[in-house]
């Protein structure tokens, strides 16, 4: 552990997460976002789904941890939500096993900490033309279809309502521009900097407007190493320094 101990914000979920960090992606452009203000750590992997979630809460969400996540950031559905295969095998999961999952994903965390702070996101749609082009014959046929993810997405939304969690509803959001088909995808289904950067709209809105006690929004929380220090540049009139802890001149887009 390193120090000073900042808030821990963890991203949990499928290849949507750990692709993330790739390719100006959603989760680095958070980390860029909370550089001098939380961690935010990766938890997420290619092929899970919200039963293998389920197996590995324990591990990566252990009850007895010193410290506990300030805000966790779920996103399931899109494997859950693939046609089921023939062979019992594969990512599918039942709709209704689905939600039952979901619960206990969120009901856990929750137990974690009387102060954590959940937000799940929703299952996105998909480029259905460019996955049938893009299938490699090294696989099973992946039947992913917008129809699938809809239901998945608006089961997520219900659940979140249900539950009093907030929620980003990535299967409307994408779909608002009207070059998503083209813009928001790498392959049809992961998401590209287009796409990441609607995700991070998203996110930011809800972490704006949620009223939470301290607050998760960027510019609301405290500054790591926010002093003045005579090490800094020097300015024209060559007596002082300027203080850079809250520079943000670097990103392409400056984040509300």
């Amino acid at each position: 552990m390193v120090g000073p101990q900042r808030p821990q914000f963890v991203l949990f979920g499928s290849s949507i997460v750990q692709i993330s960090y790739s390719n100006g992606g959603w989760g680095a452009i958070l980390s860029d976002i909370y550089a001098r203000k939380a961690d935010v750590l990766l938890r997420g992997y290619y092929g899970w789904n919200s039963r293998r979630a389920i197996q590995v809460l324990d591990q990566v969400f252990p009850k007895d941890a010193t410290v506990q996540p300030t805000l966790v950031i779920v996103y399931f559905g899109g494997n859950d939500s693939m046609g089921p295969h023939s062979s019992g095998l594969g990512p599918h999961v039942p709709l209704p096993e689905y939600i039952d999952n979901m619960r206990k994903i969120a009901t856990h965390l929750k137990s974690l900490s009387e102060n954590i702070r959940i937000i799940f996101l929703s299952c996105p749609p998909v480029d259905e033309a460019r996955i049938r082009e893009n299938t490699s014959a090294y696989f099973s046929e992946l039947v992913r279809t917008n129809e699938l993810c809809r239901q998945y997405s608006e089961a997520c939304i219900e659940l979140c309502k249900e539950m009093n969690l907030k929620v980003v509803d990535l299967w409307t959001a994408l779909q608002k521009r009207e070059d998503w088909l083209t813009a928001c995808f790498t392959d049809g289904i992961h998401l590209a900097e287009e796409g990441s950067k609607i995700v991070v709209e998203e996110i930011v809105k809800v972490l704006k407007e949620a009223e939470w006690t301290p607050s998760l929004h960027w510019k609301s929380m405290a500054t790591e190493f926010p002093e003045d220090s005579p090490y800094d540049l020097v300015l024209a009139d060559g007596k002082t320094t300027i203080n850079p802890s809250d520079w943000t001149y670097h990103r392409q887009i400056q984040w509300d």
